[in-house]
């Protein structure tokens, strides 16, 4: 099982979020749950290759 850190915050009606090992791809979701469902797609996304060229912020 892999841990990685996020930022989030709520701006009006929608949660917004990033993971902090790439600040550069943010997602969304109208409830903190999906916020959480969104960052751990994006990173099974930006970690299994899914997006090319990608490479975590040291």
């Amino acid at each position: 099982m892999t841990t990685t850190r996020y930022v989030y915050w709520q701006d009006g009606e929608m949660w917004l979020g990033y993971l902090e090992d790439f600040p550069d791809y943010m997602t969304q979701g109208e409830t903190l749950e999906e916020l959480q469902e969104n960052l751990m797609d994006l990173y099974s996304d930006l970690t299994g290759g899914a997006i090319p060229g990608v490479r975590p912020h040291p």
